[in-house]
């Protein structure tokens, strides 16, 4: 996803910062977290649901219109049975061949990605965001910012300590996030990182200023995944 020049800008970015904080940055870039081989089982049981309804309703209007029920003949009666016969089928063949199609098509990662739900791939980002920031650093007690993105997702996640976020506020971590989806949008991640490292680095010392020498517990390299 990033050329080896990329890698290198970005490590030379996050050791630039981090002689000026005792805090700590890493970056991890996802192709994409999750599959969501639930979202065309989703939309197809949605279109099962709604669809054939609609097209049932018709005949039953006309079965209203044709009166049949004003006198019950053996006629009717049979008349009756096979409609409903007819139409029970009818309704499960079409649920059934709605389900399988709309599955289908959905299932293709272009489609898949288009109708998954935003907040879904929200939570779904979120998630993995926050098991990389316990796995990568949550056994260390210096103050550490992970910046995650999703590129197929289009999604970026900030995660930083409890700490972090009461001594700085919100400003700096919006404005890291909106770098690193601009730089996503533009087609230069690496732009984009670079640009969220130093406003991370900013907010950090500030805060957060270097005492002693810098003890880079975590790797400044991002990891793609």
């Amino acid at each position: 996803m990033l050329t080896k020049d990329d890698h290198a800008r970005i490590s030379a970015a996050i050791g630039e910062v981090e002689q000026r904080t005792r805090g700590e940055i890493f970056c991890v870039l996802a192709r994409e977290v999750s599959h969501y081989r639930e979202v065309p089982l989703g939309w197809g049981a949605l279109a099962a649901l709604l669809v054939p309804p609609l097209l049932i309703l018709p005949g039953l209007h006309r079965l209203a219109l044709a009166d049949i029920f004003t006198s019950w003949t053996d006629e009717s009666v049979h008349a009756v049975e096979g409609l409903i016969i007819r139409t029970l089928t009818i309704y499960s063949l079409i649920q059934a061949g709605l389900f399988a199609v709309v599955a289908l098509i959905v299932s293709l990662p272009r489609v898949r990605r288009v109708m998954t739900p935003r907040f879904l791939k929200r939570f779904r980002v979120n998630q993995v965001a926050r098991r990389h920031f316990v796995a990568a650093g949550g056994r260390h007690h210096e103050p550490h910012i992970l910046i995650f993105a999703s590129l197929a997702d289009r999604q970026v996640e900030l995660v930083a300590h409890e700490a972090i976020h009461k001594a700085v506020g919100e400003g700096p971590w919006n404005a890291a996030v909106a770098a690193v989806t601009e730089g996503m949008k533009t087609g230069k991640p690496a732009d984009g990182f670079i640009s969220a490292i130093r406003i991370c680095g900013d907010a950090l010392a500030a805060h957060f200023p270097l005492e002693g020498a810098p003890r880079n517990q975590l790797p400044n390299t991002l990891l793609e995944t």
